[in-house]
Order: C-alpha cells, then structure tokens, then sequence
C-alpha cells in the first residue's frame, strides 16, 4: 500500500461506535475497537473508496455505494436482520463487481444483518472493486458496523483489516470458543490444520498426508493452493481412491450479471460432497461419442449441430469438439475394437457356423446384404452375431449372394467351418449352381451339401399370408372401409360402442385399422370385425350415412380367411417371443400347417379350396427344401427322436410315409458316420473334448495297452457295419433309449451339455444341427410383407461406415469388449 494511501484518523474521520456495536476482526476472534479509537490497517488488506463512495448499512439492510459503484445482489439472495444482525458472505464465493464497479453476490447465498449490527465477511470471500477500490477482509474475520451508523472514507484514504494479533500471540482457541465458526470450504473435506510452532500452521491433506502452508503470523495463505491439489488430481491417494469413476465435477457459468458466456471464469465449483474430482480425458470423451452414436442410431453429422456444440461447451468447456470426419473414424475404430473381442470369441467356438443372409434394398438401388452367424459356445449356450453388412451394386444377380458368403468367410476365417447357409429368399438354380462350388473349395458339404441351402421360414409365412390378402382383396376393403368409418368419427364410434352394449356383444377385441406393410395387422383387423359384426348390420341399419357394409356372404369369407392365416400368425409369432427359436419347435408347426392345408383342399365350398391351394403351394415347397433338416434336428431331441418323426410323416404322407422316413433315417446315419470320419475343426475346446472321452475310455478298458488311432478311422468305420448286433454305435444306443418326459421348458442344449461324455461323437453333430436358425429376420421383422429398406442417410455414408455402425451395435448390446480407451486414430 503506497504512502499516500495512508490513513490517520482525525476528529472528522473517527469512527465512534458504542459500547455493544464494536468493529472486530480477527482470524477466529474479535477484536473490538473502542469509542474514539482511531483504526488503522496494515498493507495486505484495505477497504478503499474514493470520493463519495459510501458504504452504508441502514435499516433496510442495503449496501450502497454512490457514484455508479453499487453493491447488487440477486434475485436469490436474501438480506434479512436475525439477532445478531449480521452480514454474512458464505464461504469461498466471491464478490467482484463488473467494469461499472457495481459489486455483486451470486446466488444461493445469503446476506443478512444481526441486531449488533455487524458485518461479517467469513472465510476466503473477497469482495473486490476495480481501479485499485478494494475491500479485502481475510480468513474468517468479523467487522461490526453499528445499526444506524455509516462507515465512510474520505478520498485517499483507505480502511484497512488484518488478522488480529493479542499480544503478538495467536488467539487461543480455549478463551472464546462462541466465537469460532465453522470453516465451510470444500478443501476441508479433505485438509485438516496442524499446528507445527508458536504461530505456524500447516494444511495437512487426509489422503495423502502432505502439508501445505496456512499461516504464519498474521499472514494466512488461503486455499487456492489447497484446491488445486484435490481438483487438478495431484493428490496421489485420491486418485486410487477414485478407481473407474468417470464423472467430472460439474463447473457453472458465471452469473455476472445475471448472464454471461461459456468463456467467463467460474464463480465457484459445484460439487456434492461424496463426488471425487477427476482429470479430464479427451481421448476417453471422444470414445464415448462414438459409442452413443453407434448405440442410439444418431447421425454422424450431430457433432456439428449447434444445439449439440452449445451443449457440450457448456458441460465440458476444455472438451475440442470433433468433425463429421472425425467421428466417423472413431466410429470405426469403436468398430474394430469390438471385432477384436469377437474373432477371438468365435475362434474359441467348438463345432460350425451357420450363417443367414437377408438382403435390404435402398433408394439408389443398391443392395445391402445383411450376414449373420449363428454358433453354440462351449457351454452350450447359442449366439448370434451380425458379422457383416456388405453392399452388393447388383442385389438381383445370380453372383450378387455368392460374393456376400465368400467375403465373410474369408473375413473371418470360417471356410472350413461353415455348416449351414439360411436366405430370406429362395435362391435360384443359377445363383445355387454359383455357390456349390465355391463353398466345397475349403468347406466339407455335409450329406453332399442337403443341408447347406435353408430358407427364412419367416418370409415364407409373409408371402404366404400376402396371397391369402390378396385372394380376398375385394372383402378386406370392405372390411378396412367399414372399420375407417367407425374409427375416424367420434360421433361414429360413440353410436357404434352404443349399440355394441345394447346387443350385448361379447367380444372384448377393439376395432383398429391395420398398416399395410405388416400382414399380422390386417388379420387382427378382420379377427375383431369379424367378431363384431353383428354390431356392424346395426349399424347398417340405423345409420344412413354409413354404406357399403359387408354382406353375410362377405363376414362368411372373413372367417375362412382368419381361420387359415391363425395357423401363419400363430406359428410366426413363436419368432418373435423366442430368443434362438430352433428348427425342433418349427418341424411341428410345418406339418401341422401341411396336413390342415392338404385337408382343406379336398373342400367342396371352392372360397376354401382355393385358399388352401394357394397356401399350399409354398408351404410345399418349403416342406421339400427343409424337411430334412427340421426332421434330423428333432431326432436329437431326447423327447421325440424318430417317434414323432414317423407320426407327423404318416399324417402327411399317408401310405408313403415309409419312404420319406427312411430317407430321414438314412439321413442322420449317414451324418453320423461323416462326423466319425471327418476331420472336424479342432478348437481348443473340441481337443478338451476330445481328450476327456478318450479318457474315460482309457478308465473302462480293463488293461493292455490301446493302439494308436492315427489310420485307422476307417477300421472303426468297417467295425461299426460290420458288427453292429454286437457293438452298436452312439447313434444307435441314443435311438433306442427311451423317450423323456415332454416338459414344457425342457432345455435340449442343457440335456447334451451333460451328456456330452456318454456321447462324444453325436452329441458334436447334435451342436452343429440344433446351431441352425429357421429365420433370418428380427422379432420386429416377422410380419413384415416387403424387404427391409436401407434409409437414405445411411445409404449416403461409405459402406465400410455403414457395416461398422450397424455391426457395433449389434455387439455392444452383448456386453463391451474389454479394450483400451485409446482411440485408433482414422480420418476419413
């Protein structure tokens, strides 16, 4: 403080304050000045007003300093007299006015004034004014004012208060214990005062047990330097406390003003007592970016959306935002992180993979081929994964699907692995006579490829349900016309639930018009019209406005066509509540279907017939393609095996039931034998398995010393048909066994996971078959009666960008790999 800055009290410039309105200020305790007494600061801390500038504290309860330096408080805070009458400012808040010299106290922080008339600054508040005006009142010091009196300056001098010092000794603690109060800084939380020496004392951290400076004599160092060890993270104990916690402390804009923008310093940071601080990582923020897009479906180009940027800015001020092509290379580097978690995971697979195509159509007449694999893991639990989105340029060639196949089996290593191949379409003999042969290069074809080609019975039940729709094309309009009608009036639905109550309707079902684009809703459509119309001929009656009802010829037509496509939406809703559903359950539901449809065409009213026979025809064609695959995978359910194999083929095919059993026998033997000579993949969990049977045949030989196997598999081969009476193979022994018990929740993988050692060799062939899916379509796919469509903003971004959006996605809902934060750096 410069010389001229002093001040010496005189009779015009003496305070007088009474006897119970006394000015202390003191670290913890109060020093009182008397009546007359002249006051005098030292350097560090002045009170300085220039001429004019006042500061008073009236009845009222308002600061006010005149030409324009004005002491503002806001909206929230409130300045009310308790007892006492003090002014209190909270602890580490500062007061600083604006370049008008205006001061002001943000908000949440309460200023009041006791009775004695005192006013308090407590611990780290500083109030400070511009153009070298400064109040500065240290480390828990009180200043009392009297009630009606005024604390002015002249110009040039200045009201200075330091620590108080008694003696030359610090306070003690012990004489005036009401007059401690307590330290509200958040650094306490973490920081405990020591006394070192007479006059010394240190800040002492909880965690780490390092000391700082606090104060020496009258000088008090703060905690500026106190917070900077806990919110920077140098404190080495509190970042192991911390572990994998995430989250930084949350730091407000500032309030000057009552605005403000993301650039101004912060007022004070907020935090709740139990959250740690943590250092910022931009490497890890850009990381979880892309895994939000990728989850969320969001658009690449929301990086650069203002509302996006604003909202980041004020969260994070020190986060660098990305651009369209930096997200989108983080995008595929979260992409390639999760397929090094799962090519390890698949290569870990014991026995094949299956995989099902279905191809998406889009708006620039592309075609996108979505490929999924289909795996039981060793612990006999099924997977599936979408393992590729390729774009094919010519979705409707004969090569367009061959191509597909061969580039994800080279993509992931899966040419001498693959056991079945399931389209959403059915193949022609052209594009099937391309595929043969490239898969038979490095992958064995299983019962000379039979089972290789399967078709999505999902889409198979839709075409079939969009013949049935449109063999009754004419009533169903009716029937939509006559529901549209009843449903876009209120009037009309009103008279329409009247006249329902008064024919004391049973039905409980509620009418809805259905969406064209799923054919399950059109049939509930016609199910509760159906239901209800006898409401409907009252209507027709009581009504003139409404027209063309449905005749009863009409109503007679709509329960032939809900009969029939019950048995198609029942079957297909099992895809849609089933995880994994297996071609076990669907072997029941396609004969069952067979033998109403093979029934229903020898019906003498030709609307039937006619719906049956359309029926037929491709539920036909899909029996021939798949019937052999449905019937060996229920063989190796242990609670039907050849039983209901042999029953649902005689309902089927009457008197030629015993041929088409005996090709399914022949069927699952000759399957057997491949698996007993063919060099299937050995995993490290197939030779685990391998050799724990090989040991337990060790433990039931009764001693000698057993040959080695290495050229002799086609000897075992030889035994087993030559000498079957006297030594019967797995296959056989599991066949004659009697049936389980049909339990509705009765896990088929469970039963061979624990018989896997009874059987070795068949309970491998029983993983492969009962790893082959029945559809290729998604729960939310099942009823669909078009192609799924590419939308157009993913068809405008690069194909290698779209396989990784849509691949990690599919991943991450699995569980996250385990990788590091660090991001592959790709710019696009």
């Amino acid at each position: 403080m410069l010389d001229e800055h002093k001040k010496e009290t005189s009779d015009e410039h003496t305070k007088s304050i009474p006897d119970e309105h006394k000015m202390e200020t003191s670290d913890e305790h109060t020093k009182a000045t008397p009546d007359e007494q002249t006051m005098t600061t030292p350097d560090e801390h002045t009170l300085t007003t220039p001429n004019e500038q006042t500061l008073t504290t009236q009845n009222e309860h308002t600061m006010e300093m005149s030409n324009e330096h004005t002491a503002i408080i806001s909206n929230e805070h409130t300045m009310a007299n308790p007892d006492e009458h003090t002014m209190i400012i909270s602890n580490d808040h500062t007061m600083a006015p604006p370049d008008e010299r205006a001061m002001v106290i943000s908000n949440d922080h309460t200023m009041a004034n006791p009775d004695e008339h005192a006013l308090v600054v407590s611990n780290d508040h500083t109030m400070v004014t511009p153009d070298e005006h400064a109040l500065v009142i240290s480390n828990e010091h009180t200043m009392e004012t009297d009630y009606e009196h005024t604390m002015a300056t002249p110009d040039e001098n200045k009201m200075i208060t330091t620590t108080p010092e008694v003696n030359n000794e610090l306070p003690n603690s012990e004489t005036q214990p009401n007059k401690r109060r307590k330290k509200k800084s958040i650094v306490w939380e973490h920081f405990t005062i020591e006394n070192v020496s007479a006059g010394c004392r240190r800040a002492c951290c909880k965690q780490c047990k390092q000391s700082f400076a606090y104060s020496t004599g009258s000088k008090v160092a703060g905690t500026s330097h106190l917070k900077r060890h806990i919110a920077k993270g140098t404190c080495p104990a509190l970042l192991r406390n911390q572990g994998q916690n995430q989250q930084s402390p949350y730091t407000p804009r500032s309030r000057v003003g009552g605005s403000g923008n993301a650039t101004d310093p912060p007022k004070r940071r907020y935090r709740s007592p139990s959250s740690p601080y943590v250092t910022f990582d931009q490497d890890r923020c850009r990381n979880e970016i892309a895994r939000m897009i990728i989850m969320h479906d969001y658009p690449l180009h929301m990086v650069e959306h203002p509302g996006f940027l604003a909202f980041v800015q004020n969260l994070q001020p020190r986060f660098n935002m990305v651009s369209f092509n930096t997200v989108q290379g983080d995008c595929v580097a979260t992409y390639l992180m999760e397929k090094q978690s799962l090519v390890k995971f698949i290569e870990g697979m014991p026995g094949r993979v299956c995989l099902t195509l279905d191809t998406w159509t889009s708006s620039q007449t592309v075609g996108y081929v979505f490929i999924t694999g289909h795996f039981i893991d060793s612990d006999w639990k099924s997977h599936r994964r979408i393992l590729n989105v390729i774009m094919e340029p010519y979705p409707d060639s004969d090569t367009a699907l061959s191509h597909a196949v061969a580039a994800c089996l080279s993509d992931w290593t899966l040419e001498s692995k693959l056991f079945s191949l399931t389209f959403s379409q059915s193949l022609s003999e052209a594009a099937l006579e391309t595929l043969r042969p490239l898969l038979a290069i490095k992958n064995p074809l299983i019962l000379n490829g039979q089972l290789l080609v399967g078709n999505c019975i999902a889409r198979t039940f839709s075409s079939v349900a969009k013949d049935v729709l449109g063999s009754g094309e004419e009533i169903i309009k009716k029937i939509r016309d006559s529901v549209k009608y009843v449903k876009t009036s209120e009037s009309h639905e009103e008279k329409f639930f009247e006249l329902k109550r008064q024919l004391q309707v049973p039905s409980e079902r509620s009418l809805c018009l259905d969406d064209q684009s799923q054919w399950n809703t059109t049939y509930q459509m016609l199910v509760a019209a159906s239901e209800l119309k006898e409401v409907f001929s009252c209507l027709d009656t009581s009504d003139p406005d409404y027209k063309e009802a449905p005749s009863m010829e009409d109503w007679k037509q709509v329960e032939t066509l809900c009969t029939y496509l019950k048995l198609l939406f029942d079957a297909a809703s099992i895809l849609t509540y089933t995880t994994n559903p297996t071609a076990i359950t669907f072997f029941h539901e396609v004969w069952k279907i067979q033998t109403e449809l093979v029934r229903a065409v020898m019906s003498e009213d030709p609307f039937v017939s006619n719906v049956a026979r359309i029926m037929l025809e491709k539920t036909e064609k899909y029996w021939k393609d798949c019937s052999l695959v449905l019937a060996i995978a229920v063989v190796m359910d242990p609670r039907f095996k050849m039983k209901l194999v042999e029953f649902s083929f005689t309902k089927i095919y009457g008197e030629d039931a015993p041929t088409y059993i005996k090709i399914v026998d022949d069927g699952i033997h000759e399957l057997f034998i491949e698996y007993v000579t063919l060099p299937l993949p050995l995993t490290p969990t197939y030779a685990d398995e391998g050799n724990a049977g090989s040991n337990i045949k060790q433990e039931e030989s009764q001693g000698g010393t057993l040959l080695s196997d290495n050229g002799l598999t086609d000897f075992d081969v030889y035994i087993m048909e030559t000498t079957s009476q006297q030594m019967k193979s797995e296959l056989d022994q599991y066949l004659e066994e009697s049936l389980l018990p049909r339990v509705q929740d009765f896990d088929v993988l469970g039963w061979w996971k624990l018989n896997k050692m009874k059987y070795p060799t068949l309970s491998k062939m029983a993983r492969d078959i009962l790893s082959i899916p029945v559809s290729t379509t998604g729960p939310d796919s099942v009823f669909d009666m078009t192609s799924k469509e590419m939308d157009r903003y993913r068809s405008s971004l690069r194909p290698e960008t779209v396989e990784a959006l849509i691949c990690a996605k599919d991943w991450m809902q699995y569980g996250s790999s385990e990788a590091s934060n660090a991001l592959v750096r790709m710019e696009y």
